[in-house]
């Protein structure tokens, strides 16, 4: 081997050697993150990234939905309701999937940061949920008749409800912390049965609900201002979820941090 062969082997081994540590040092920036005292920081630092989009998501998606979109030729204007209640619904279930996995990665492998996401996360998905469930009432007075029918879909939707509160109340009930957590990751991950009846109940049984208008595969239904907006107002959901979440769990950390000094002071 030659002397520049030499040089080159050792440059390259230089090299190497430092994208490994640019490597470890990135992940160790984002493994940083974890911590809840490290992650508080940076939540505060998000949340008007999702804040503000949200509320101009929210405005176009109204005004498109409410001035743009045609008035439907069966239900007249009565069916602009459904650009709340549609993207309440998806949010309800959608959130509810991702509190139940945040508490399952905290039961199983005893992550605090994912505990508190999960009991963040919980209030907004209740409030999704019974936001859908008022909204879908006002919805069928005017469309079915009356504002409440025991068929699967609102049943469903109403046990998901219940899961959410049970899992708050949970939360609540236990003063321990990581005790109350493991209570209500059970529930949580437990309860994930209930997202796809909710979905499928329109074809596994005979519902006053309509079938999807909205399919990855398929062509949409509706008419497209119709779609617009509910795309519109499905993102501004979904990022005021991201804000307020953020919020929440910057004072669940807080809370709990400020408790675990006062007990190792208490204890020394």
């Amino acid at each position: 081997m030659t002397m520049s062969d030499k040089l080159w082997s050792l440059s390259l081994s230089a090299e190497q050697l430092r994208q490994t540590k640019v490597c470890r040092t990135s992940k160790m920036n984002i493994y940083k993150y974890a911590s809840p005292t490290a992650f508080y920081s940076l939540a505060g630092k998000m949340i008007p990234w999702f804040a503000i989009p949200a509320a101009l998501l929210f405005i176009a998606g109204l005004y498109v939905g409410f001035f743009i979109a045609p008035t439907d030729f069966q239900q007249g204007d009565a069916y602009r309701i459904m650009f709340i209640h549609v993207p309440a619904a998806w949010m309800g279930m959608f959130l509810y999937l991702l509190m139940a996995f945040y508490a399952g990665i905290g039961w199983a492998f005893n992550a605090r940061l994912a505990s508190m996401m999960a009991a963040s996360i919980s209030i907004t998905g209740a409030l999704f949920t019974l936001l859908s469930l008022v909204t879908g009432s006002l919805w069928g007075k005017p469309t079915w008749g009356t504002w409440w029918v025991w068929d699967a879909r609102m049943t469903s939707t109403l046990i998901l409800l219940f899961l959410y509160i049970g899992f708050i109340s949970l939360q609540a009930a236990i003063d321990e912390p990581r005790r109350a957590d493991r209570a209500g990751a059970v529930l949580a991950v437990v309860g994930v049965i209930n997202v796809p009846i909710i979905y499928f109940s329109v074809q596994w049984w005979n519902t006053l609900h309509q079938g999807a208008t909205i399919r990855i595969l398929n062509k949409p239904t509706i008419a497209p201002p119709m779609l617009a907006a509910m795309l519109i107002l499905l993102a501004a959901c979904w990022l005021y979820s991201v804000a307020v979440v953020l919020v929440r769990v910057r004072y669940i950390i807080l809370e709990r941090e400020q408790n675990a000094a006062r007990v190792a002071a208490v204890a020394v």
